[in-house]
């Protein structure tokens, strides 16, 4: 046993797995957990992950229940799935997404992943040669820097300008971009700042892209998420200015991200990410991923086919109901900021104002400190890449909504600043 004790292993922990698990959500969650208070006698209220699937209100439709069970019970899906996705969940996709279009997408251009993000790992996989470098919002979804920096791809970050909407620094982009940029990603209606692009700022997205010679990759995984004055649009409508992958998924939609049902589609109308050979890579990645779950494939055309209108706009109205809430709550708490009202997917960005407070270092220790005193959890900003903001998530019950903001209320009051 000693020997055993003194020998040296060829084994250990990986760095570079370290480095990029420490950009993850999810462990600033674990931190903010850890801070709750054991024996608090109040609910633990989280507006810091986006998942209002536990919350009646936000239920999903039980037709969509329904053909999960059905394809279950039909078992013809209990084969393996080709690496794309099967060919009816595939022409499914592409039918329910020609839908919002001025043409038809082909469902040889669509791959089935394991919920979006697995498209994004498919995807930063095959973009990740020596070298290269991708751009990336800021504030940011987080799965990107992560499963960058651990493909060793550089990442390089663009503003989203809060002045402006939140609409992107083209300006930056051009300055960041060199020969080694393959790829800009766009996440529109956007987590984590809550706006909306208009069709006109897509447009010159997608020009600034085509002239930099780069890859636009498109994450709509809360496509139909508005609620404000912009209609959502859909870079897939400017496919012919530049070649764009859209991801998606059936998560957010119809509240149901446990099932891990999303998807890729590879919009290159001129062919330029197939003659460059990016297409094989992409197809390559995906030969050595693993598949999408078959009965929930077999599902998707009944889900996206047969979905009620009524049950989209029933649910939209609700999310815009607590998006007003938000704001309104937000504007009586005077140590955040809210730039702008939320108009589209579940958050909102908001600014803390520490020259207000005492005992409150930076973002992170305001969330902590909440998350003990008050057994409510918030997103610190640098989780997202925007220090001394928060994240806040709305799509909850109203009455937690309602206490939270309640809680938040009182802990910014007891941590202000008193007046001499």
């Amino acid at each position: 046993m000693g020997e055993i004790g003194a020998k040296r292993w060829n084994f250990g922990a990986n760095e570079v797995v370290e480095r990029s698990s420490s950009l993850s959500i999810r462990e600033y969650l674990n931190t903010l957990i850890s801070n709750l208070d054991e024996g608090g006698t109040r609910p633990v209220i989280a507006l810091g992950h986006g998942d209002p699937s536990p919350f009646p209100r936000f239920s999903t439709d039980p037709s969509a229940v329904k053909a999960i069970c059905d394809a279950v019970s039909s078992t013809k899906f209990n084969n393996y799935s080709s690496a794309s996705g099967i060919p009816v969940a595939r022409k499914a996709v592409a039918e329910y997404l020609s839908r919002d279009l001025s043409y038809q997408i082909s469902p040889n251009d669509v791959h089935i992943t394991s919920g979006c993000l697995q498209a994004i790992e498919i995807l930063i996989s095959a973009l990740a040669n020596p070298g290269a470098n991708i751009l990336l919002p800021r504030p940011t979804y987080p799965m990107y820097d992560s499963r960058a920096s651990f493909s060793q791809l550089e990442v390089r970050y663009f503003d989203l300008l809060p002045e402006n909407g939140w609409d992107v620094d083209l300006d930056a982009v051009e300055a960041l971009a060199d020969d080694k940029t393959v790829a800009i990603v766009v996440v529109n209606p956007c987590n984590p700042c809550g706006n909306v692009f208009s069709r006109q700022h897509l447009q010159k997205i997608a020009e600034t892209a085509c002239k930099l010679g780069i890859l636009l990759i498109a994450d709509e995984v809360y496509d139909h998420y508005a609620f404000g004055d912009k209609p959502f649009v859909s870079m897939a409508e400017f496919a012919e200015i530049v070649p764009v992958v859209l991801l998606g998924a059936i998560s957010k939609r119809w509240f149901v991200p446990g099932w891990r049902l999303g998807w890729m589609v590879t919009l290159d109308p001129h062919c330029i990410m197939k003659d460059s050979g990016f297409v094989q890579s992409l197809t390559n990645v995906i030969n050595i991923s693993t598949d999408a779950v078959t009965f929930i494939q077999g599902a998707i055309p009944e889900i996206l086919g047969n979905t009620k209108e009524e049950f989209f706009s029933v649910k939209l109205e609700k999310m815009r109901e607590c998006a007003e809430i938000c704001y309104e709550e937000i504007m009586k708490i005077p140590c955040i900021t809210c730039p702008s009202k939320p108009e589209g997917s579940m958050f909102t960005m908001v600014k803390l104002n520490l020259s207000l407070l005492e005992d409150i270092s930076d973002d992170l220790d305001f969330c902590c400190k909440l998350a003990k005193e008050e057994s409510l959890i918030i997103l610190p900003g640098q989780a997202v890449g925007l220090k001394n903001w928060l994240r806040i998530t709305f799509a909850i019950e109203l009455d937690l909504l309602i206490d939270g903001f309640s809680r938040l209320k009182n802990f910014s009051q007891r941590h202000s600043k008193k007046k001499p």
